[in-house]
């Protein structure tokens, strides 16, 4: 999660996708994808297949990565070419769902983990359940891992990289208290209680000095309830319906609840947590626990040379409560429903994201691997501190509620924790209207689909 999906998007476009591209029942059943054909005349070898495929443009060394591996992919099959159109960031999403619900999309999309049930249900991806199990390799991948990317049963995109957040806290400020050090070990996390007690005993708010900032503020709605999720989840609570079509029985649960109390009280009653802190309050050493990404190591090695791992801060594995868990999903590789070529597609997406072309990107890059076999390829991410992250997802990732209503979920799941904690509003309240807003999001997905 690296780069997070913009999640929201204009009301017309989504209802052009949903109306012009479905294949499915107002069940949302969609039917088994056919073997890979070997007969296909496109397989030929003296027949040139051109194949499209659209990503969100990176950085510089992401827009190497790829380079290189349509190079190598073209070079070994030489009937296929690969024309890639990198997309800003900002643009991606709207302009993928136009070339969706206008019928000219791409062969290849490249997807944030939150957006495939959208798509997915949509129609406006083909199931690659079938590919996998004929030579995706599925063993090598996670289950959760792999979870992320299924709807209704099939799996619709192949995972290339990972991402994940764990518990940075400074170092020297948990000295100078007498706090013992957390472990580094990613199977022996601290717990809830553990934490909140450390930053009681650090929290020095009139020296500007504060415990903890558990989930990365409450600014854009997708970016923080990804560092939200799991809290619920590790204090036992659920967020929707595995089928992703309800919060009823689940948001309002007893767990959930506690959460979202545990959350609040870190700012209102512990007063441990700030809504607004002073700039870089971590490595400028205002702050003593933060909820981080993995991303943010290379940031801190950059921008802030004076402040060490090892000497001012350390890293140690996500809090649980009564589990481990850590959000899951980064981008991966999907096939259009309308490619004409979907066998050569799924060659180019099983190069890229297999073993080696997974070695191959994550060694420019230095983003995780979701593969086992590739992450294992790279010593840094077998020691400490990388271990923590890759550990963490392989053994305790969970997916972000796989659904159509993504954007609307994330929104009043953020909107939830920012009634209770900031507005101080009733729990059963501001849950009660979460649950109404994106069961109505539902209805409206339902009945756009029945146009």
């Amino acid at each position: 999660m690296k780069k997070l999906s913009q999640t929201v998007v204009s009301a017309i476009v989504i209802g052009g996708l949903l109306a012009g591209c479905s294949s499915q029942s107002d069940s949302g059943s969609t039917s088994s994808p056919s073997a890979p054909s070997q007969t296909d005349p496109a397989v030929k070898k003296d027949e040139k297949v051109k194949l499209t495929f659209w990503r969100n443009s990176g950085n510089d060394t992401e827009n190497a990565a790829y380079d290189k591996l349509v190079a190598s992919f073209m070079q070994k099959y030489p009937n296929i070419s690969v024309e890639m159109t990198p997309i800003p960031y900002s643009d991606y999403d709207t302009k993928l769902r136009v070339s969706i619900a206008s019928g000219s999309p791409p062969d290849i999309m490249a997807l944030d983990a939150p957006t495939v049930g959208s798509y997915a249900n949509a129609g406006a991806l083909k199931p690659l359940t079938t590919y996998f199990k004929t030579d995706g390799n599925m063993e090598d991948i996670p289950k959760s891992t792999l979870a992320t990317y299924t709807y209704q049963n099939e799996i619709y995109m192949a995972p290339l990289t990972e991402s994940s957040i764990a518990m940075f806290y400074n170092k020297k400020l948990f000295q100078a208290k007498g706090i013992p050090l957390p472990s580094k070990n990613p199977d022996e996390p601290w717990t809830w209680d553990q934490v909140l007690d450390a930053a009681k005993k650090v929290n020095d708010p009139a020296n500007g000095i504060f415990g903890i900032d558990p989930a990365q503020g409450f600014g854009n709605a997708g970016a923080t309830a990804y560092f939200k999720y799991p809290i619920i989840w590790q204090l036992g609570g659920e967020i929707m319906s595995p089928d992703g079509k309800t919060s009823k029985g689940f948001l309002d649960s007893p767990q959930t609840k506690k959460a979202v109390q545990f959350f609040s009280d870190l700012y209102n009653k512990d007063k441990v947590s700030a809504l607004e802190y002073p700039p870089d309050p971590f490595p400028n050493g205002k702050l003593a626990i933060t909820i981080d990404g993995s991303w943010s190591l290379a940031n801190l090695k950059e921008k802030f040379p004076n402040f060490k791992l090892g000497e001012d801060y350390d890293i140690a594995p996500l809090p649980k409560g009564t589990a481990q868990a850590v959000a899951n999903g980064s981008w991966a590789l999907g096939i259009s429903g309308k490619s004409k070529h979907p066998d050569e597609a799924w060659k180019f997406i099983n190069w890229v994201t297999g073993e080696e072309g997974q070695k191959t990107y994550a060694g420019m890059t230095k983003d995780i691997p979701s593969r086992y076999s590739s992450a294992k390829a790279f010593p840094e991410l077998n020691e400490y501190p990388k271990n923590i992250f890759v550990i963490q997802n392989q053994k305790y990732g969970r997916p972000r509620p796989i659904t159509p209503i993504f954007p609307q979920m994330s929104d009043a799941v953020n909107k939830m924790f920012e009634d209770v904690t900031i507005g101080k509003r009733n729990i059963d309240a501001s849950i009660a209207d979460a649950i109404t807003t994106i069961d109505k999001a539902y209805a409206d997905v339902l009945a756009q689909q029945k146009k």
